[in-house]
């Protein structure tokens, strides 16, 4: 994995009383896999989250990311906007195959792209995150079956990968700066990062 890429998997992990079950917690530029009956967890403004299982075994796991803006002096082309993409979603996809799913089981569900970050929102980051992922779904033939994006809400997006059960919460109110500031943060690290190329499949 490129150290200066960013993405790792989430070492959040705590148990939610509610759902009476371990649970990790995903932020933007991480990932989780796992065969285990737990629960996944993040938070998505302006950024996407794939939750992908093998439908069969139940082996499945969530991403967090957003594409590189465009800028004005065009140091982000298009090109590398996708190459991130590509590389976040291989990265989802090659750990799931490592720990034993079977990629003609895969299917997804997509979340996020909401137009919620100040900035941001000339360049559509939150349309151009949710274009990319159907589009790359579709091209890798990767079934849809549920998916919640655009919209100006941010998301809570809760993941049984054993089950494929998702619970989505739509926060119409923040009481707090912290998913903005985390997304803000976080569109500057990835503007910044070296995609060092694609990540080879099992």
């Amino acid at each position: 994995m490129d150290a200066d890429f960013g993405a790792h998997l989430a070492p959040n992990c705590y148990f939610d009383h509610t759902f009476n079950t371990e649970t990790v917690k995903i932020l933007p530029g991480e990932y989780y896999v796992t065969p285990r009956d737990i629960l996944i967890v993040t938070v998505l403004g302006s950024c996407v989250s794939v939750c992908l299982r093998d439908r069969i075994s139940g082996i499945g796991g969530m991403n967090h990311f957003m594409l590189p803006g465009n800028n004005d002096e065009g140091l982000t082309p298009a090109s590398t906007s996708a190459r991130y993409g590509v590389y976040a979603m291989e990265l989802l996809i090659n750990h799931l195959l490592k720990i034993g799913a079977k990629r003609q089981n895969f299917e997804a569900k997509v979340f996020g792209g909401g137009a919620v970050l100040r900035g941001l929102t000339v360049n559509n980051v939150g349309q151009r995150n949710s274009e990319f992922v159907l589009d790359y779904l579709h091209t890798e033939g990767v079934q849809i079956v549920a998916q919640d994006l655009l919209d100006i809400y941010p998301r809570k997006v809760y993941f049984f990968p054993a089950t494929g059960r998702v619970l989505v919460k739509k926060l119409t109110s923040l009481h707090n700066t912290t998913l903005i500031d985390r997304e803000q943060q976080y569109s500057m690290q990835i503007k910044k990062a070296r995609v060092a190329g694609t990540v080879d499949l099992f």
